[in-house]
């Protein structure tokens, strides 16, 4: 993957690998637990879920993993080289196991779904293998491991959400925090192997959402992100009993509308958009409320109807230019990022003109750019020959991303000289002496420390400049 972004988003390469750890509760029962985190801001968010499940039973969490008593792995498939990462620290871990053969390491996620028992006989050192529906498990299937066995639960669910289960919120600034609102996916997307490792979509109780949105605002975080793999499909039909009239479903518009009125104070943002689902009705809504951010994550995938129709998106060019096009109308100064895949099966060259002609056309603010990379047991890998060769991959994605630098610029160009809304996320990785914090657009602001402010401040920020990453600028009243 090459990645032109000013922000955090749903696939963040600056946490790739992240140990999770947070304060002991005083109910240990003195073993430690040490997760490592790969992949989108879905897999960190799970995370967050194992380690409440976990603690409850008295586990405490560890930074080290030379320490830990369970040591787990959440894994990603979307990419190979994503696979083979975990692969290569499954081999570190091994050193650690040798000198504590009591340690328990556990493999979690996408990639344990995706190769199942697979994993036990490849990977001799591994213990556990957990699929992201079963995580509930999770105590059970260590006690099997402890009586000296070995144990698998890869069962996807129709029902999961874990809407009961309050995330321990580990490596948070205390700012920002993520809410999962739905699980798994219906977009059977023939490069993805997604629908296969998360299972099928569900959303979850609309109530809880608030619920978690309400907690987090009174334990002082100021912003909140709706995650899911199609935020835009959410459906909540609440349960009625028997001689009840049904109840209205709420959709992705109205959930964002109750979120929101939680207070003005706490901004909302949410991640991913499909172009196939994105109604009027969400733009309108983001218009409403000021403290939802008007930034939209629209994966393109491709420029090109043909491939469009390959990778079974559901939609062609016309129908994502109209999307764009509804989005700048209703909301002007609406922050648009992408994803875009390069030489997927059969792309002509005249097809990844048109990839660079829709990047022309929206100009998008940032984007997560990859050369295509077939996944085993993918619609793709079933139907379509891998014929495109690497060094014409590569060469259509260096021009995407320089075309995306350019447009990066431009969009943050304009940028300058106006006054933004910014909340301040912490300090600047490169000096103490710089706040940093994003923009409705969800661009990275850098400014001077002011000793009036602090973390978790709203602040005015006039840009003076920028790179093609970041905007430079100073607070004013």
């Amino acid at each position: 993957m090459l990645e032109l972004s000013h922000t955090t988003k749903t696939h963040d390469e600056a946490r790739q690998g992240e140990a999770l750890d947070m304060v002991p509760t005083g109910q240990s029962t003195g073993r430690k637990l040490y997760i490592e985190s790969y992949g989108c801001q879905m897999n960190f968010s799970d995370s967050e879920i194992v380690a409440s499940i976990l603690i409850e039973k008295g586990f405490e969490t560890t930074k080290d993993y030379r320490d830990a008593d369970v040591v787990f792995i959440n894994t990603c498939s979307i990419r190979e080289n994503a696979e083979q990462r975990v692969r290569n620290r499954l081999k570190e871990f091994e050193s650690a196991k040798a000198k504590n053969p009591g340690m328990i390491v556990g493999v979690l996620g996408c990639m344990a779904e995706r190769l199942k028992a697979k994993f036990l006989e490849e990977e001799k050192l591994v213990d556990v293998v957990v699929g992201p529906d079963a995580y509930r498990d999770l105590p059970n299937l260590i006690d099997k491991v402890d009586d000296g066995g070995r144990a698998v639960n890869v069962l996807l669910s129709r029902e999961e959400t874990y809407a009961d289960i309050n995330p321990v919120r580990l490596n948070t600034n205390g700012i920002s925090a993520f809410i999962s609102i739905m699980r798994g996916c219906d977009n059977m997307c023939s490069f993805c192997v997604v629908p296969f490792t998360r299972g099928r979509e569900r959303s979850r109780d609309a109530v809880s959402i608030v619920k978690e949105a309400e907690d987090l605002f009174h334990a002082g975080y100021k912003e909140i992100t709706l995650l899911g793999q199609n935020v835009d499909s959410y459906k909540y039909t609440p349960a009625v009993a028997e001689g009840e009239e049904p109840k209205e479903t709420i959709n992705f518009a109205q959930l964002l509308a109750l979120v929101a009125e939680v207070s003005p104070e706490l901004r909302i943002r949410f991640s991913t958009s499909h172009p196939k689902d994105i109604t009027d009705e969400v733009l309108y809504t983001m218009v409403k409320y000021e403290n939802i951010c008007k930034y939209i994550h629209l994966p393109v995938q491709s420029g090109n109807s043909r491939v469009l129709d390959l990778m079974n998106r559901t939609y062609d060019r016309e129908w994502y230019m109209e999307r764009v096009d509804a989005i700048r109308r209703i909301i002007p100064e609406c922050g648009i990022s992408t994803d875009v895949i390069t030489g997927f099966c059969t792309e002509t060259e005249e097809e990844h003109q048109e990839t660079l002609s829709m990047m022309d056309y929206v100009k998008y603010d940032f984007a997560y750019m990859f050369a295509y990379s077939e996944r085993p047991g993918t619609l793709a890998a079933k139907r379509y020959e891998d014929d495109i060769p690497e060094e014409v991959k590569k060469r259509r994605l260096t021009e995407v991303v320089d075309l995306q630098r350019s447009h990066s610029l431009y969009r943050l160009e304009k940028f300058v000289g106006k006054v933004h809304k910014v909340l301040i996320e912490g300090f600047s990785k490169r000096s103490d002496k710089d706040f940093c914090g994003r923009n409705d657009q969800n661009t990275m602001v850098v400014f001077p420390v002011d000793a009036r402010y602090k973390v978790g401040d709203y602040v005015n920020v006039l840009g003076e400049s920028c790179t093609s990453a970041t905007l430079i600028g100073r607070i004013v009243d």
